[in-house]
């Protein structure tokens, strides 16, 4: 058998101190999305995501709610493994910080080969500190003396021995890569803010934290006082969940895609290919970028308390209709806003009215009349290589605008002919084969439906199907697809 061509997709881990919120599940269903995608052309996909379970926040918030910091994080990391099902993501693995076998090994073996190079060195440090972020902020990144991303959250003071990262030594270098596109940022907006940012070089970076302020977390090698900060530990997840250590780890590195908040740009292609740079390993290829979701124009957060679950909202509504309009309703690497109304009218209106109307109107005809194989000159309303091209560019939203597009001309070439009078076989076949497009196309956005609809009409979701007649076979009346809400 060829060797099939490999596709590494990350995600962020989130913070495992809250159940998850709407917007991380924007961001998996996206990242979710563009794997089917890649899998569906028979490439051998790994999809990675997982979370981030040390720091102070975990560790005070357990003792808060009377549990060990490890029950605290089993417990909400648990909440994330829940939402992943209920969205139906198409993950191979699931990383978690905490987990000594699989991730600690590989987050020591890389710190001390950055010791090794001379990059990692002891200082004394003053800064301000949002334990929302569980970062150090700069003066000039505060607002109003606030962090940005936690305005409610009092900014700390914190003066302490840490170990740093000489970040500033590779800042020319990320710099070049990042204007070469070596590492691409997308959409280029956030290239170009990016590169803003760093026009006055990048800074050296604290890397661990007292034991005493920091008890929760992997331990410095050779220095008992210190816990390893955030970046050495949750970036490396990206190499430890395809087996890094291990040699077998670049069976998929580097990662071709890592999808990213706007908020963990800087970390992804400052610190991140820094710490690859000191330790001599490739970079990650591409870094795209979504931007917030919103409620009323506010950025959901935890802290500000307008957070949208979504296993809640799955428990109301259809796996499909939650992803589909996570993708329809949102460009990529811009701020969308959210509302269970818009769910509600575009199931009804899009998923029900379009896609589940032609899909049963069709059965049902080609049951009561059978279908006689043909060509299929209704394809050519499709715009295939449009669509290709928007989903290479991640222009998935526009993607689906085009596919409906299709569904609609469907639903009219049905009307113009009156098939349900003329009950033209040849006709019908057409409309069966391009069911069969729509469903291998819409595959990676609402798999379940398209499953269900393959199933129905008697083909395999694969990318190769696309160009192959429908078998003209028995075809049988759909159930209702979509149920109106």
């Amino acid at each position: 058998m060829a060797n099939k061509n490999k596709f590494y997709i990350t995600t962020t881990i989130p913070y495992a101190n809250a159940p998850p919120h709407i917007g991380f599940a924007l961001e998996i269903v996206q990242a979710d999305v563009l794997a089917r995608w890649h899998s569906l052309h028979g490439e051998d996909v790994f999809f990675l995501t997982g979370t981030d379970e040390h720091g102070v926040k975990n560790y005070k918030t357990a003792k808060e709610e009377g549990l060990s910091p490890q029950e605290f994080v089993d417990k909400n990391s648990g909440y994330f493994k829940e939402l992943i099902k209920a969205l139906n993501i198409s993950n191979n693995n699931f990383i978690r910080t905490t987990d000594k076998k699989v991730h600690w090994p590989g987050v020591i073996q890389l710190w001390n080969i950055l010791v090794k190079n001379g990059d990692i060195y002891k200082k004394r440090y003053s800064g301000y500190y949002c334990s929302g972020c569980e970062r150090f902020v700069t003066e000039k990144d505060l607002v109003n003396g606030c962090c940005p991303n936690h305005p409610n959250l009092k900014i700390e003071n914190i003066s302490e021995e840490n170990y740093f990262f000489k970040l500033s030594k590779y800042s020319d270098k990320i710099k070049k890569l990042i204007e070469t596109d070596k590492l691409r940022i997308f959409p280029g907006k956030w290239k170009n803010d990016f590169l803003s940012l760093i026009e006055d070089g990048l800074t050296d970076v604290s890397f661990s934290r007292e034991k005493k302020h920091l008890p929760w977390g992997i331990p410095v090698p050779g220095d008992d006082n210190q816990v390893m900060y955030v970046w050495p530990d949750a970036l490396t997840n990206y190499l430890t969940g395809i087996g890094y250590p291990d040699k077998k780890y670049k069976d998929y590195w580097p990662a071709d895609v890592h999808v990213v908040g706007k908020d963990m740009l800087r970390f992804h292609t400052g610190i991140w290919p820094g710490m690859l740079l000191s330790a001599g390993i490739e970079l990650p290829k591409e870094v795209i970028v979504h931007g917030f979701l919103t409620v009323d124009g506010q950025k959901m957060s935890k802290s500000l308390g307008n957070v949208v679950n979504p296993i809640d909202l799955r428990k109301k509504y259809d796996a499909d209709s939650i992803r589909y309009i996570l993708i329809r309703a949102i460009p990529f690497g811009d701020d969308g806003d959210f509302s269970e109304q818009v769910l509600v009218d575009r199931h009804n209106n899009e998923l029900a009215n379009k896609l589940g109307n032609l899909v049963s109107r069709v059965s049902a005809l080609a049951e009561k009349y059978g279908i006689e194989k043909t060509e299929n000159k209704l394809a050519g309303k499709l715009k295939l290589k449009e669509i290709e091209k928007l989903m290479q560019n991640y222009e998935l939203d526009k993607a689906l605008n085009l596919i409906f597009e299709f569904i609609d001309a469907c639903n009219e070439y049905v009307q113009r002919n009156e098939l349900w009078k003329s009950g033209d076989r040849k006709k019908l076949y057409e409309l069966g084969d391009s069911i069969k497009v729509i469903a291998i196309l819409l595959y990676p956005f609402i798999p379940s439906s398209c499953e269900k609809i393959a199933k129905q009409f008697g083909f395999k979701i694969d990318w190769k199907e696309i160009k192959k007649p429908l078998k003209s076979g028995k075809i049988k009346k759909a159930e209702i697809l979509f149920k109106k809400i």
